[in-house]
């Protein structure tokens, strides 16, 4: 998607370590105009599939599930890291390493919110070794639902989680491929 790889130029900071920062527009300030396009794009890719519940895991991916949410009319269910009072009976569990925190989460969903009969699209904000992505989908096939696919706003295609959900079957598609980053050289796109 052009419009999101142009924003990943324009205000994208590429940090050592495999880090783009994108928190000026995605992931903690949210451009909403920008979701709106990035959940249409969504919604064309994944019309035909029957779609009647959005996926994905707190908190980075929330905006953008809503937003795509909006043009399914559908409902989104976020994974949390934490099991809290307010969930209440059987939950689906499964275990994720973050990226980015470099933290091992135990993520849950109630059992009341995903279940047989569910056409899931999982959405997230970033691809990159795949544990997050693997988790939800893990959420998914445990709960009986069927899976449409995964919609991901950034991949790093340089990093194997791409390569090896894909591997098992799984349609992911993403919105900007990124081929290779440096903080010098800046962001070249697949």
């Amino acid at each position: 998607m052009k419009l999101l790889e142009e924003r990943i130029v324009r205000d994208g900071i590429v940090r050592e370590g495999g880090v783009l920062k994108v928190d000026s527009f995605l992931n903690h300030q949210m451009d909403i105009a920008l979701f709106r396009e990035m959940g249409r794009e969504f919604a064309r890719l994944y019309k035909d599939c029957g779609v009647n519940k959005i996926l994905t895991i707190e908190a980075s991916g929330i905006g953008i599930a809503c937003i795509t949410a909006q043009e399914f009319g559908c409902p989104v269910v976020f994974a949390k890291k934490n099991k809290t009072k307010n969930i209440a009976g059987d939950v689906w569990t499964s275990r994720v390493e973050s990226f980015t925190h470099g933290k091992v989460y135990d993520i849950i969903v109630s059992k009341d919110y995903l279940k047989k009969g569910d056409k899931v699209l999982i959405i997230d904000d970033f691809l990159a070794m795949g544990s997050a992505l693997n988790g939800l989908i893990q959420l998914v096939h445990d709960s009986g639902a069927e899976l449409a696919g995964a919609g991901i706003a950034i991949e790093k295609a340089f990093q194997p989680g791409g390569e090896m959900i894909r591997s098992k079957g799984v349609r992911v598609e993403s919105l900007a491929r990124i081929e290779s980053m440096d903080p010098a050289y800046g962001v070249k796109f697949c």
